[in-house]
């Protein structure tokens, strides 16, 4: 059902919208109500400012402020600081460290978003919400991933820029959208470098730096879309707050408005 007032047959369909508001936590029902008539609340795109006005929780989309509200209270998005040797599998079939550890504290069946590699560290989501771990997940939606790379020798800025012109390995083309170097050691203490990119291939920051001649020593990821991982320590798992699920959302939304470009998979 689509958000509408009172039906024909006088039968009121829906849930009031500043109900649904406060249920969601964004503020008292009359606090709600103001926003309404103060034209920052929107259902499915379109500013409403009748205080009559019924939704379907279930089916309309709310924003306030431009900002995603997440009214489906069923879908978890947790944040892991996921640490090296674990893989990024539920049930791994060698045996080996998996996710299922850090899931306990949740009743819903959490999956990861996308792979971190056993020996890379940081910051992987979890969530019961397919859709939304489609479009985090997918290359062609765009989403960035931020890491902090410790790689051997002394890396020039003339090898920062080659990142991002972007360079050629066995499976394409590939660049970074930025690079930035953190730190170089003359002392052969190596480097820090800080990698943004949107590619969901299998362990490309690895394979860049090694095509560049830095292999990695450490890598760990800081930063998924507008989530960061902070001082969360490593193999703590936490809930996001409301503000990060309703950055999460938005993201999300916004990128399934959109085009989708020709990205790699």
């Amino acid at each position: 059902m689509s958000f509408t007032d009172t039906p024909p047959d006088g039968a009121p369909e829906g849930v009031r919208l500043q109900k649904v508001l406060a249920n969601a936590g964004v503020a008292s029902r009359r606090v709600a109500e103001e926003m309404i008539l103060d034209g920052r609340v929107r259902v499915n795109g379109e500013v409403v400012t009748e205080m009559g006005s019924r939704i379907d929780p279930e089916s309309d989309l709310v924003d306030v402020d431009g900002t995603a509200i997440q009214l489906d209270q069923s879908k978890r998005y947790v944040v892991l600081n996921k640490p090296t040797g674990v893989v990024s599998s539920m049930n791994d079939d060698r045996g080996r460290p998996d996710l299922r550890r850090y899931t306990k504290d949740w009743d819903e069946r959490l999956y990861n978003v996308g792979r971190l590699d056993a020996e890379t560290s940081g910051l992987l989501v979890l969530t019961n919400d397919g859709d939304l771990a489609h479009v985090l997940a997918h290359p062609s939606f765009g989403v960035t991933k931020v890491y902090i790379a410790k790689v051997e020798g002394k890396v020039t800025p003339q090898t920062i820029q080659t990142l991002t012109r972007g360079i050629d390995l066995d499976d394409g083309h590939i660049a970074a959208d930025k690079a930035r170097l953190l730190s170089s050691s003359a002392e052969g203490g190596g480097s820090l470098v800080e990698l943004t990119l949107h590619s969901g291939r299998n362990r490309i920051v690895r394979r860049m730096l090694d095509a560049v001649g830095h292999p990695v020593v450490d890598l760990v990821r800081r930063q998924f879309g507008p989530l960061h991982l902070g001082t969360l320590p490593a193999g703590r798992a936490r809930e996001l707050t409301k503000v990060e699920r309703g950055a999460l959302l938005t993201l999300a939304r916004r990128a399934t408005d959109e085009p989708s470009g020709d990205q790699e998979t």
